[in-house]
């Protein structure tokens, strides 16, 4: 064998490690994101919580997030990727240990807020880490990995919630910083990092002011939005039908199980069809299935039409992040401010979402917001169909190679 083929050979496996170090990461961080749908119903009744008090709850992650996204991607920048993974791990552990322990809305508003701090740094320096090592024609399949490990832990949130709901907040969540320590120790071991860089918040600034960067950061912030409204909406309509714990955190399973395992398959297929295909088709299913939210009557027929929704969201994320990142090499633009603009656009999204829709549904019901966001995919829609002027037609439908 050549040492140019021992070299690539020895690259694919590092790489491995790499994609399955911060899928790991992630699985863990979103994990204990999704955990609190099935909680939602008994810590509203327990404290009391309105649908605005349980968004503002439900959104405290994403406001976290949206805080820490600049300066986690400049701590990624300066510090280096493994720094800024390793930081955001310490946060999770010590976040979610405290939202176990803690029992008043404000304590566990903060500790979300924490968590969401340490999310924005795992997510900064875990995907500017494998876009770095990545080749661009690889680079929305591996962004869907990663992606579909973080759904993976999506998946399992609201099972590790139901568990928690059963047998103590405090005994389900103490858990975590053992795998917080265990992933930082295995962080260290990995002999490939991007190197620390000189670029700050300036060139990030002058990148928003791209059309292809704005188009990208909307198309992160889009599916954001309806997922922050369905987490919110769906356990208490799903509660309001008479569905239990168990129900409700078997329909996010379900529907973060069939989102896992379209990710990596959608970022694959942009890489060789282009980003923008898989998003119109996903912004078909998202304006169809959001339209029916308030339609069914049943809480299996609504669970149904919850697992429908979160497959069309996933279909989103990985080529919209691709998308980003693309637009960041044309700039020039270090890969760890990207995914701030990742972390930035999905967290103002979740708030709207979460927050926005929790308040609005209190005031008007439930079908406004949804419908809302309907119409925002198919506004979307019209856009991408229509003559870009945002740099020609094949440079947004060819190939990532192009």
């Amino acid at each position: 064998m050549s040492s140019s083929a021992i070299g690539a050979e020895a690259g694919t496996f590092v790489e491995r490690r790499l994609v399955l170090l911060v899928g790991a990461v992630v699985f863990v961080d979103t994990m204990f994101y999704a955990a609190i749908a099935p909680l939602l119903p008994r810590l509203s009744h327990e404290l009391h919580l309105s649908k605005l008090s349980a968004g503002v709850m439900t959104a405290g992650y994403p406001v976290g997030t949206l805080i820490g996204a600049i300066p986690g991607g400049v701590l990624a920048v300066r510090a280096g990727a493994r720094f800024t993974v390793c930081a955001g791990l310490a946060l999770l552990a010590a976040s979610t240990l405290a939202f176990g322990l803690l029992s008043d809305p404000v304590s566990l508003d903060l500790a979300r807020f924490v968590e969401g701090l340490g999310g924005a740094c795992s997510w900064a320096g875990g995907l500017a880490w494998i876009v770095a090592e990545a080749p661009p024609e690889r680079r929305g399949g591996l962004i869907g990995g990663a992606l579909g490990a973080a759904i993976g832990g999506a998946l399992l949130g609201p099972v590790i919630g139901t568990i928690a709901d059963a047998i103590g907040r405090s005994l389900t969540f103490s858990g975590v910083v053992i795998v917080a320590v265990l992933l930082i120790a295995q962080a260290r071991r990995l002999p490939m990092a991007p190197k620390a860089g000189e670029q700050g918040v300036r060139p990030l600034v002058a990148a928003v002011r791209d059309p292809r960067v704005i188009c990208g950061m909307w198309l992160v912030a889009l599916p954001a939005i309806a997922s922050g409204a369905i987490n919110v909406l769906g356990p208490l309509r799903l509660h309001r039908l008479g569905a239990g714990a168990v129900v409700i955190g078997a329909t996010y399973l379900a529907a973060s199980a069939i989102e896992a395992a379209v990710s990596p398959g959608v970022g694959k297929l942009s890489d060789r069809r282009g980003r923008l295909m898989p998003l119109r088709f996903g912004l078909v299913a998202a304006t169809v299935v959001l339209a029916c939210f308030t339609l069914p009557g049943s809480p299996a027929l609504l669970a149904l039409l919850l697992v429908a929704t979160g497959t069309a969201i996933g279909t989103f994320w990985a080529p919209a992040m691709a998308m980003l990142s693309d637009a960041a090499d044309a700039r020039d633009l270090d890969q760890a401010l990207a995914a701030a603009l990742m972390n930035l656009a999905w967290a103002g999204g979740q708030i709207v979402g979460a927050g926005g829709g929790g308040a609005v549904a209190k005031a008007v019901g439930d079908a406004v917001p949804v419908t809302a966001t309907a119409g925002l995919c198919v506004a979307t829609l019209l856009v991408l169909a229509a003559p870009l002027r945002l740099g020609s037609r094949r440079e947004w439908t060819s190939r990532a190679t192009h």
